[in-house]
């Protein structure tokens, strides 16, 4: 099977490989997993400017996004996405749930890394009855090349270009970027610059800013509820 480069990925498909552990498969914040998968499917839309936030009309749900007539992607994920956009006019909150939840599901994303050969599945049968499906990373030299890009920018003060800030900033508005301690080690340098990545709209003008205030509102306040448990 022919491996991808990095332009045939999206960013949700880099930021779920970003968020998985190589060998168990497990996806880190999977509580708000479809906030994030959601929040990227949108900063991409933006990025190619398929889609525009409206700053100046904001409700409980956010600001409110707007498909861009005649800007219709050509990939079948990003296009389902805009089309949902494109049923009528919605804050940014609702949108992350709808498309994270509905075309941006999770099973969706790692269907795709696998027909891409990034990502590997195995179906196993327990006692001989009970089949389980287990995900692993088998093109890992892409996955390190990913990382080794987040990592320059986040530790090495490296510039980002749109895509990368893009990875940076919703790993840290997700709250996940400490899972990844073991290969960009964990300091207050890099949550900083985080935080600076995830603040900024960096080519997606509003939608970015907002989807990203969104998920990061999100999964602070899960956090709290868990805590408080």
């Amino acid at each position: 099977m022919q491996k991808k480069t990095e332009n045939d990925l999206l960013i949700v498909e880099d930021l779920t490989l970003l968020m998985m552990d190589d060998t168990s498969g497990a996806i880190a914040g999977a509580g708000t997993l479809y906030y994030t998968l959601g929040g990227a499917l949108l900063v991409e839309l933006g990025l190619g400017g398929h889609i525009r936030a409206d700053e100046n009309d904001t409700g409980l749900n956010g600001v409110k996004v707007h498909a861009v007539a005649g800007r219709t992607p050509s990939d079948p994920l990003l296009r389902a996405a805009h089309a949902k956009v494109g049923e009528r006019v919605r804050g940014v909150q609702t949108l992350l749930i709808e498309i994270g939840t509905g075309v941006g599901k999770r099973e969706t994303v790692l269907d795709r890394l696998v027909e891409r050969g990034v990502l590997r599945q195995e179906t196993k049968k327990t006692l001989g009855l009970f089949r389980t499906t287990s995900m692993s990373v088998a093109d890992t030299g892409y996955k390190k090349a990913l990382v080794e890009k987040v990592r320059a920018v986040l530790v090495d003060g490296a510039e980002p270009d749109d895509r990368t800030a893009a990875l940076a900033g919703l790993l840290s508005a997700s709250g996940t970027l400490p899972t990844l301690h073991r290969s960009i080690p964990w300091s207050g340098k890099v949550y900083k610059r985080a935080k600076e990545l995830e603040r900024s709209s960096w080519g997606a003008e509003a939608v970015n800013a907002a989807v990203l205030r969104t998920v990061a509102a999100v999964s602070a306040g899960t956090a709290v509820a868990v805590s408080s448990t």
